[in-house]
């Protein structure tokens, strides 16, 4: 097993401290829990909205 492989954070830990402190725009999320989940349904639309463009024999 590879060590950098069981090392992984699933914790967006990058996105949490780099968070806008005064943003009017978005808010400032301090739980953990709740940022996580935010997080990850933001991501999960951003993942949805784009388009496949793949072409091949399916």
């Amino acid at each position: 097993m590879n060590k950098y492989k069981r090392l992984r954070v699933k914790f967006p830990l990058w996105h949490y401290l780099n968070q806008p402190l005064l943003n009017p725009y978005g808010k400032l999320v301090l739980n953990p829990r709740r940022f996580a989940l935010l997080y990850r349904v933001e991501l999960l639309n951003k993942c949805l909205a784009k388009e496949c463009d793949a072409k091949g024999p399916y």
